[in-house]
């Protein structure tokens, strides 16, 4: 009996462990995505009755970690990652009201090593986000310093446009909801705290033979800019037309919107919930994240006998570029990066195309989707600063470009 049950256990761990470890793809430059420990802020409310004005960090999306006094007009505002080593990707949030007005001055302080990377945006009430100017910010070597009138109602401030989980949720709930008969909304997974690693799975009629479009973005949390131009894309392709029919005919879209809900809520400046950066995790999939999306295209290409063709990866950094693979030539679109970028070209008036190409030494998406699937992988990186509106711009001509190029293709077979 002792004999059938050890063998019974054994046969479900083994399935277990085959199941979660299928299918790992090897990287020149391994890392080590194993869990690591985090700091968790101490959310609370301060009252500063010295200035009059009260500050907290006690709010999805917040990272302020202490603040002292450095002098009667100055409060020194201290923010630590999540762990390390991590990128420099300093991200800050806070939220502040006055008594009275009060005019204060903000000084950023980070760890040793790091350094202020962007530009401070406020938001008070139902107002839209406002970026500040060099009449109340200044950076002068490591030194950032925002001048700000703190009034009675509450402003957020912030490294960047704050989306918490629940925001991007009522986005992409409601995008399914007007687009029900060619979407559908599913979790795929949870992340190490619980939360929800959300799906939507886009085809029209039916889905066999349909090859796959992946999109994803927000591995990284504060990379805003990058998912909005994701916002863009997924809304150009659900904007109803003959295009889009026809495109949607012949393929079938996998977007996921919110890759590391834990690191977007928790104010992560890069880590997930378990202090990995998940973007180095695509050859092990030690990370629910990546393993919940890498297995659910996995089921769809084994299930439905179809391709993955293209991965787009949106993120943010210093400035707009496209980081493409240097292999193209026998791959399921080899022509379609020289292609596209024409396209975006012609499409955006006096634009021209940022690309940096390379082999991935390091496990990232787009070296996933080449070695696994022989598929187009793109990293799709929007600057920090890029107007909004030109962000917007950017990913509808570029879905538009990525439909026509496809639908194209399916009519000259």
């Amino acid at each position: 009996m002792r004999l059938k049950r050890s063998i019974t256990v054994f046969a479900i761990m083994a399935m277990v462990f085959s199941c979660s470890s299928s299918h790992k793809v090897k990287f020149p430059n391994e890392v080590d995505t194993k869990n690591k420990n985090i700091g968790f802020q101490n959310k609370k409310i301060l009252h500063f009755s010295e200035f009059g004005i009260y500050i907290s960090n006690d709010f999805e999306g917040a990272r302020l970690n202490k603040i002292s006094s450095l002098n009667d007009s100055t409060l020194l505002l201290e923010v630590l990652p999540e762990n390390t080593p991590i990128n420099n990707s300093a991200y800050f949030a806070f939220k502040t009201w006055a008594s009275n007005e009060k005019e204060v001055y903000f000084q950023f302080n980070y760890p040793k090593g790091y350094k202020h990377r962007y530009v401070p945006k406020y938001k008070t009430a139902d107002k839209s986000w406002v970026q500040a100017d060099s009449t109340i910010f200044s950076l002068k070597d490591t030194t950032a310093i925002l001048k700000f009138n703190v009034i009675k109602d509450t402003t957020l401030i912030a490294a960047q446009e704050v989306q918490t989980s629940q925001d991007v949720k009522d986005w992409y709930t409601g995008l399914t909801k007007k687009n029900e008969s060619i979407t559908q909304l599913k979790n795929i997974g949870k992340t190490h705290f619980g939360r929800d690693i959300p799906m939507l799975d886009i085809y029209s009629g039916s889905k066999a033979n349909k090859d796959i479009i992946v999109l994803l973005t927000r591995q990284h949390p504060p990379e805003v800019t990058g998912y909005f131009a994701f916002q863009s894309f997924l809304e150009t392709i659900l904007q109803s037309g003959e295009l889009r029919d026809n495109f949607l005919k012949n393929y079938r879209v996998i977007a996921f919107p919110l890759m590391n809900p834990d690191g977007v809520d928790l104010g992560h400046w890069r880590h997930n919930g378990k202090g990995v950066d998940l973007n180095r995790d695509w050859g092990r999939y030690r990370q629910p994240e990546v393993l919940a999306v890498t297995k659910q295209i996995e089921s769809i290409v084994k299930e439905e006998h179809v391709k993955v063709l293209l991965g787009l990866d949106f993120h943010s950094t210093w400035k707009d570029v496209f980081y493409t693979n240097v292999q193209r030539e026998n791959t399921n679109l080899p022509n379609f990066i020289e292609n596209w970028f024409s396209g975006l070209e012609a499409g955006i008036p006096d634009y021209v195309v940022n690309e940096k190409s390379a082999t991935s030494t390091k496990p990232v998406s787009k070296g996933w989707f080449l070695k696994r699937h022989n598929a187009v992988g793109i990293t799709y990186e929007i600057g920090d600063e890029t107007p909004r509106d030109f962000i917007t711009l950017k990913g509808k001509v570029s879905a538009y470009e990525m439909m026509k190029l496809l639908t194209e293709q399916q009519l000259n077979k």
